[in-house]
């Protein structure tokens, strides 16, 4: 899973071309990537700025399209590197069907074949509303992706502002989580794809292939434990906590300077990938807003579409405070997440680590939300709320010494696992030691899990 550098990498070998006769910016074809498990076919889309900028005629579009179609019939994962100003405004409305066929061979895509795509230039208008259909968006420190561009934006606002300033690569990676990796050049982009494809199935009637590692699946992790802080406020980077358990210390982050208080990403247990979610103390306290939610969400579908066992590590107090995030609609966002974990049938383990509180208890892939192994270090705190709050609700008119009596008394009493486990509500309450050998064995059980679906045309996720 450690990125190769540039000089490692082969070059991709084609193995068949696809429409290479007819003119236009697109070149697609099924080629060859290099993994940790050897050269893995892929159709692979290829939008340069040769000629004119990049801009994409109807015939570049259909080509685009037809990419798509042969992937999802012969079950081709699809990477798509853009460097595009957007559709040819001299061929008219036809250009704009062309990416709107695309847009539409992409949608059918979704879920059963992964799709990645890689800027390293301009994405503008339509070809930047294709990033928003991809799994996973790649993009290089100079690369820049917009629907309306800074002319229009001065034009209508009166506000100037530059290319990078309004979709640079650091702003997607920081601001609006389209980029969920961002690498210094194209070289360095094949080499996070690959590192991608190392822990993905080729499409969904596969399971992640085995990764190659020495790293015992019994090896104990007293230093996980160890990593908590006494205070029951006190912050940790929880990826601290991950790189302890997962094999050889390694994990492939996405989307990390978005919704930083929601760590997502990568890593493998014993071989077997594994998608991690966990809750982020050292950013907002660990508290869940809409972004996270969202980030949170999208990961947890990703992973149920494509075999990926998932592994929630739990510490957060709840969900963040605030009117502004109420107004923008908490509820709505919020249930994302819900709705994700809920629907999902792969193997789900969760692990509380410390706090574990309110409705952000219950999304966090909660046992009733329907996870097969819930565990518990005997850290964990999981309640309505905290001491504080509840004796304040409960005893308002008590004085300050009577209120810190209380509050002890609650956390003797509730804010303890074993008053979980006594309910059913945790399975086990673990010594963080064992908790690598702990998942290590879940996941080989679990292995073979398979859940009957209920047949419909789709549900209706709260987008």
């Amino acid at each position: 899973m450690t990125d190769p550098s540039p000089t490692e990498q082969r070059a991709p070998r084609t193995l068949v071309s696809l429409r290479a006769a007819v003119p236009g910016v697109v070149r697609a074809g099924v080629e060859t990537i290099s993994t940790v498990h050897g050269d893995r076919p892929v159709m692979r889309v290829r939008v340069g700025t040769t000629e004119r900028a990049g801009a994409l005629t109807p015939r570049d579009g259909e080509t685009i399209a037809a990419a798509a179609r042969t992937a999802l019939q012969q079950r081709l994962p699809v990477v798509v590197d853009i460097a595009s100003t957007g559709a040819d405004i001299r061929e008219g409305l036809a250009a704009l069907h062309g990416w709107g066929q695309a847009a539409r061979a992409f949608t059918a895509c979704s879920g059963i074949v992964p799709t990645i795509m890689t800027v390293d230039g301009p994405a503008v208008s339509g070809p930047a509303l294709l990033l928003g259909l991809a799994d996973h968006v790649i993009m290089t420190q100079d690369a820049y992706a917009f629907v309306t561009g800074p002319h229009m934006v001065r034009q209508f606002t009166g506000e100037p502002i530059t290319a990078v300033e309004l979709g640079g690569a650091a702003m997607h990676a920081r601001v609006t989580g389209v980029a969920a990796l961002v690498v210094a050049d194209s070289a360095a982009a094949d080499a996070a794809v690959e590192a991608l494809f190392d822990l993905l199935p080729g499409h969904n009637d596969e399971l992640p292939p085995r990764i190659p590692t020495n790293d015992p699946a019994d090896r104990s992790t007293p230093e996980a434990g160890a990593i908590i802080p006494d205070t029951a406020t006190g912050s940790y980077d929880v990826r601290a906590v991950i790189r302890t358990i997962v094999d050889d210390g390694e994990l492939l982050e996405l989307r990390a300077a978005w919704a930083p208080n929601l760590v997502t990403g990568f890593a493998s247990i014993d071989g077997r990938p594994v998608g991690f979610v966990a809750d982020q103390p050292c950013a907002l306290a660990g508290t869940l807003d809409i972004p996270a939610s969202q980030k949170g969400a999208r990961f947890v579908s990703f992973c149920d579409a494509f075999n990926i066992p998932i592994v929630t590590l739990v510490d957060t107090p709840g969900f963040y405070p605030g009117k502004d995030l109420e107004w923008r609609g908490m509820i709505r966002h919020g249930a994302q997440l819900a709705f994700a974990y809920a629907r999902a049938t792969v193997p789900r383990v969760n692990v509380t680590l410390r706090k574990s509180y309110g409705g952000a208890y219950i999304v966090m892939d909660s046992k009733r939300m329907g996870n097969d192994l819930a565990l518990a270090w005997p850290s964990a705190e999981i309640a309505v709320m905290g001491a504080k709050g509840a004796v304040e609700i409960l005893h308002r008119r008590a004085s300050v010494a009577e209120r810190l009596e209380l509050e002890a008394a609650y956390e003797a009493r509730l804010l303890n696992p074993f008053i979980a486990a006594d309910r059913g509500f945790i399975d086990a309450v673990i010594d963080p030691a064992d908790t690598r050998r702990e998942l290590a064995a879940a996941l080989s059980v679990l292995e073979d899990k398979r859940e009957t679906i209920v047949p419909r045309s789709h549900d209706n996720s709260p987008l």
